[in-house]
């Protein structure tokens, strides 16, 4: 960043990595149920982690545990 530079903050962070953990969960054909069992999280949690309905927003333990599971950097589920 360059001296005078404003920062520039995606404010719809949570939203940006739903996408994205639906994303990576669909390109490794895997469901919401086989992601939930590996995060040891439930089901609906999951689906509502998801959904563009539901402005849930997760802890980083979560957002780790799912990155984990889907075997994807963390920094790949933060980009737009």
């Amino acid at each position: 960043m360059k001296n005078g530079e404003e920062l520039k903050f995606d404010e719809d962070i949570y939203n940006t990595i739903r996408k994205n953990i639906k994303k990576y969960r669909q390109k490794r054909k895997m469901t919401s149920a086989r992601l939930a069992e590996l995060t040891g999280l439930s089901h609906d949690f999951i689906r509502q982690i998801e959904s563009e309905k539901t402005a849930y927003n997760f802890s980083l333990l979560t957002f780790y545990k799912i990155a984990i599971a889907l075997n994807v950097s963390l920094d790949k589920l933060i980009k737009k």
